[in-house]
């Protein structure tokens, strides 16, 4: 049975499966979301620079040559999900950027995205190629001065480059629990995610949606100023909205 949440569609944006560097299955993270009562899942795993660095650290990852069976797996786990859970599973791409100069690195969102887009050429091109292609694109945990937990996380260009950045249509806030203060600062439209890799990822700072329940909706509010508003969830049970 299809569930009505008052407040907006609660939904995790990124997140990542086995076909990247997700500790879990896509048809075992919908059932881990689904259980949990979410109304929105965006898949999102990592599409990498083939000469970046950390390459080598996580060699999976979607590519031209297997984005067809990953969007097929995708769409096949997104009909079971609706029927089984109502939950709406949208597909998209982790357009990741790594550079030794954490200047220069940036990861972004392509949600919604059906067709692959490479970064090879870099990230500038590969945005504007996602957004023509019709998807929201979401600056990823776009650090300015904030420690990172590792070195392929730190993705400063965002908080660098304003010409960059009025190329993507909101920002993280939140990445789990990690605030990223600039962007609330700046007035930026924002978003909060999970970035699920593994079972200690499901709780933290997730987004509400005030849309109807289907890809187009959540999409087209994205790509939009309208609001999104942020809840905080446990890893077992939701808690109240924000």
């Amino acid at each position: 049975m299809m569930r009505t949440r008052t407040g907006g569609l609660l939904a995790e944006l990124h997140a990542h499966t086995t076909w990247s560097d997700g500790a879990l299955s896509m048809g075992a993270l919908v059932d881990l979301y689904g259980a949990r009562g979410f109304d929105v899942l965006c898949i999102t795993d990592h599409a990498c620079r083939a000469d970046g660095p950390w390459r080598e650290l996580s060699p999976r990852g979607i590519t031209a040559s297997n984005h067809a069976a990953y969007l097929t797996e995708l769409d096949r786990e997104a009909a079971r999900a609706l029927e089984r859970y109502g939950l709406l599973v949208v597909p998209g791409l982790e357009l990741t950027y790594n550079d030794p100069d954490p200047a220069q690195a940036a990861h972004a969102l392509a949600l919604g995205l059906r067709s692959f887009v490479s970064v090879d050429d870099g990230i500038d091109g590969a945005i504007e190629t996602a957004v023509l292609a019709g998807a929201a694109l979401v600056a990823a945990h776009p650090y300015d001065d904030e420690e990172a937990p590792s070195a392929g996380r730190l993705t400063q260009r965002f908080a660098r480059d304003a010409e960059l950045s009025a190329r993507v249509h909101r920002f993280e806030l939140f990445n789990r629990t990690q605030l990223f203060a600039w962007v609330a600062r700046a007035g930026m439209p924002c978003v909060a995610s999970g970035d699920f890799h593994r079972l200690a990822h499901l709780g933290g700072w997730k987004s509400l949606i005030p849309c109807a329940r289907d890809e187009e909706a959540v999409i087209r509010h994205l790509r939009s100023r309208r609001p999104v508003f942020l809840t905080q969830v446990d890893a077992g049970l939701e808690r109240a909205a924000a």
